[in-house]
């Protein structure tokens, strides 16, 4: 597991809180980066990747054992 750019603490939130502190997360972010999701609530690991297809950006990892944990690499934005 490599190592982000950005880590977010979303541990002890429930859905859609963890999605929605990395929507005002990722405009601040250049593109090319990488942001650690720390999510333990069940719904983070379908929420992200589909927030990831949505708004054009890339799902890279789950980690399963690490927080867990849910990789996104900043895109240019959402999908035209």
């Amino acid at each position: 597991m490599n190592e982000p750019d950005e880590t977010l603490d979303c541990r002890g939130q429930r859905c859609p809180l963890p999605v929605i502190n990395l929507a005002r997360r990722v405009p601040g972010l250049p593109v090319g980066a990488v942001v650690r999701v720390l999510a333990d609530d069940p719904a983070a690991a379908v929420d992200i990747p589909a927030w990831c297809r949505m708004r054009g950006h890339e799902f890279l990892a789950a980690h399963p054992t690490a927080g867990p944990a849910y990789d996104v690499r900043v895109k240019g934005g959402a999908p035209s």
